[in-house]
């Protein structure tokens, strides 16, 4: 049986995680927000509330980034590694990171799944989790040609 380990992520965790990011099909990662650089000014800001899954061998098999704006929290990269699925990994990293974010007074988390990812879209589906289809979700890149044109 494999046996993991939850626990708070920290800086060190990257290497394993990002490891771990690469296997996951359809993943989307960020060359600035996803460096290792912007995952620890991200712990920086929130040092409680992100998780990692730890397999017995040391290996990273779950990961998820949590963090909230003082109002609404969020999970950000929520998965684990394929041949670890259907343990309680998620759920149980999930409630870690809900538990981190009470502990905050944080009454509220949201996620964004890709539509595609029909795994995740089901995972949160079967475990409870409301689709929004009330609000529509906008993403604006902040770099100077953007902000200028913008500002036009």
């Amino acid at each position: 049986m494999k046996t993991y380990e939850i626990k708070t992520m920290t800086a060190e965790d990257y290497d394993g995680l990002y490891k771990l990011w690469m296997t996951i099909h359809g993943f989307g990662i960020r060359s600035i927000d996803d460096s290792k650089e912007g995952v620890e000014m991200f712990l920086r800001r929130n040092p409680t509330t992100s998780v990692v899954a730890v397999a017995e061998n040391g290996d990273i098999v779950g990961g998820i980034l949590c963090g909230h704006d003082g109002r609404r929290g969020c999970l950000y990269h929520v998965c684990v590694r394929e041949d670890y699925r259907r343990l309680g990994i998620g759920k149980a990293m999930v409630v870690h990171c809900m538990n981190a974010l009470r502990a905050e007074k944080i009454n509220k988390v949201s996620l964004i799944a890709f539509s595609i990812n029909d795994i995740g879209n089901k995972f949160w589906r079967a475990a409870g989790w409301t689709k929004r289809e009330d609000l529509n979700y906008y993403d604006f890149t902040l770099n100077e040609k953007n902000i200028t044109e913008f500002n036009k």
